[in-house]
């Protein structure tokens, strides 16, 4: 499922300007004023698991790759993750992005529907 994963964020459509348009709307989101407690309750939910998949992506690539990703997505009223993208699309951005299918995040708020989420990774050196 990976590999088929890995293909599909390639040859997604979600490459270049829209990315970037797509990681300004989540930081609008974000700064919204019911951005901080949405962000709140969603880091409570996946903080661990974020914690745990990003450390074994990393252990999975060797030389281990601590290039900076951004992931974007969009969460439906339900929790439910779709149109997840990474830039730069390295291993470990498409190994974090796989993780993320599968996770659910609390409802979001009403508005802007569906409600976008970014992630940026670094690790400081």
């Amino acid at each position: 499922m990976s590999f088929l994963l890995a293909i599909a964020l390639q040859l997604s459509p979600d490459a270049g300007a829209d990315f970037h348009v797509r990681v300004t709307q989540a930081k609008l989101a974000e700064g919204a004023a019911t951005g901080p407690a949405y962000q709140k309750q969603m880091w409570e939910r996946i903080g661990n698991a974020t914690t745990d998949a990003y450390k074994a992506c990393l252990a999975s690539t060797q030389p281990a790759d601590k290039s900076p990703f951004t992931l974007v997505a969009e969460v439906a009223a339900d929790g439910r993750l779709s149109r997840i993208a990474v830039q730069p699309q390295t291993a470990v951005a498409q190994c974090m992005a796989s993780h993320f299918t599968s996770w659910m995040l609390p409802a979001p708020p009403a508005k802007p529907a569906p409600y976008p989420i970014e992630v940026d990774f670094s690790i400081k050196q």
